[in-house]
């Protein structure tokens, strides 16, 4: 194997020249160890309470970190003291501000997906109606088959395991597949203006579940949940090089990291569809699903 490794290597060297060949290493190396950091950042900010957990536990490390580094080196000076002081007052008041706006994109993703169930159901339920527009036997088809379609749009909203998800989300698609079918064929063969009203009312029900999918993949990106973890980091070692000795000392550090743990907490919980407690309830869906049945 390594004679084998050799030899292409040595290949590569001689038809593209050794700064071509450490380039093409280096991107192929970069790819995978960039692929595999944002998998396992997905799968942390897809668990809103292990969100809460790493990050105080990070963030008290942190905070003793920065102590120990102070009982090691000595306390501040008056000037030193004050110099920090002022540091890390605007190092907070950034870790803040990214809070904040971090929980303003969790909301508006959140009434993002609120908006596109309401439209869905509305759409659904607008269709439903059209289909008395197309032939008696059409339209009993047209209905049963949005009844169906109704029932998986619900599961979209209450499932939360993988192997669940893709079932419903492969019903899904094959329902769509039927309710076009038996819209478009008896529009083609009666081309009038209420067909088309048909097919563009069923355009409309495809189209809302794209739009409800897109929403629900819009997330905080990792990057900023990164740049938010390096900044408590930072501000909470220098909180613990900051605070003077005192009675429950060690106590005291813990009120800084528990406080911004609950802040990631609830913005990871209303920035995840599935693993949250705060979630969209289909109400919408359900109430329409009541009212067809």
């Amino acid at each position: 194997m390594l004679v084998g490794l050799g030899s292409h290597w040595a290949i590569l060297r001689d038809e593209s020249g050794w700064s071509e060949g450490q380039r093409t290493l280096q991107e192929f190396t970069g790819k995978v160890c960039g692929g595999r950091r944002r998998e396992s950042m997905e799968i942390v900010i897809n668990h809103p309470i292990l969100v809460f957990v790493l990050t105080f536990v990070g963030l008290w490390a942190s905070s003793r970190a920065g102590a120990l580094f102070r009982m090691r080196h000595g306390d501040l000076t008056g000037e030193e003291r004050d110099d920090l002081g002022m540091i890390l007052g605007a190092t907070l008041t950034l870790l803040g501000l990214i809070i904040g706006f971090s929980f303003s994109m969790a909301i508006s993703r959140y009434d993002q997906r609120k908006n596109y169930e309401e439209a869905e159901a509305n759409a659904i339920g607008t269709e439903y109606v059209r289909a008395d527009l197309l032939p008696a036997e059409t339209a009993e088809k047209v209905r049963d088959l949005l009844r169906s379609y109704v029932d998986e749009r619900v599961s979209f909203y209450k499932t939360r395991r993988a192997e669940d998800l893709k079932s419903v989300n492969e019903r899904t698609a094959q329902l769509q597949g039927a309710l076009w079918k038996a819209a478009t064929e008896q529009a083609g063969s009666d081309e009038t203006a209420m067909k088309a009203l048909v097919v563009a009312g069923m355009n409309d029900v495809l189209n809302s579940q794209g739009y409800t999918q897109a929403a629900w993949w819009n997330r905080i990106p990792p990057g900023a949940w990164g740049m938010m973890w390096i900044i408590a980091i930072f501000c909470n070692g220098m909180l613990g090089y900051y605070v003077r000795p005192a009675k429950q000392y060690w106590m005291r550090l813990m009120v800084m990291p528990l406080i911004v743990s609950v802040s990631f907490l609830l913005i990871a919980d209303i920035d995840s569809p599935r693993r949250g407690i705060i979630k969209v309830v289909p109400q919408n869906l359900l109430s329409l699903q009541g009212s067809l049945k």
